[in-house]
């Protein structure tokens, strides 16, 4: 199996969630099985099927996470030396050419991805674009609304 790249707060991110699944949610819907167990006939119990249900979705969501962190390749890009190149966890200034526009992203892995909070996943057409680049440098993204240039302002790894 190939490893999937993820930043430090990426994997810590998945770890406090599986701690929240395996130690507060998986114990409460134990529990509300047990009490619907109770009420009776198991055939017509809304309750029952509901938290057994609850009890899928919830160990479903633990395998995938502890199938995404054996297959993670943390990197700590502050631990790395900044030579100007973008690379995974890099966090990017760039200017859009046409609107004069700043924008802020961090290149991190699929599963952190959010671009709400300025997060592109490696794999998008931005982060593709700009790796491997320098600060100054002036690169076109081919978007689906149409090519975009952006020119690179600064390249941290925060």
């Amino acid at each position: 199996m190939s490893q999937t790249p993820m930043t430090i707060r990426g994997a810590e991110k998945l770890r406090e969630e599986l701690d929240y699944l395996k130690n507060q949610l998986r114990p409460r819907i134990i529990e509300a099985i047990a009490e619907a167990r109770e009420h009776g006939d198991l055939k017509e119990n809304a309750e029952y099927h509901a938290a057994r249900e609850q009890q899928g979705f919830c160990e479903g969501r633990i395998q995938d996470i502890e199938g995404k962190l054996s297959q993670a390749q943390i990197i700590d890009v502050t631990k790395l030396p900044n030579n100007g190149r973008v690379i995974f966890g890099a966090t990017v200034a760039l200017l859009k050419c046409d609107t004069e526009e700043e924008i802020r992203y961090r290149i991190v892995g699929d599963d952190e991805a959010d671009i709400k909070e300025g997060l592109i996943s490696v794999n998008s057409p931005i982060a593709r674009g700009l790796i491997g680049k320098e600060a100054d440098d002036v690169v076109v993204i081919r978007t689906p609304a149409g090519e975009v240039e952006y020119e690179i302002l600064e390249v941290e790894y925060l």
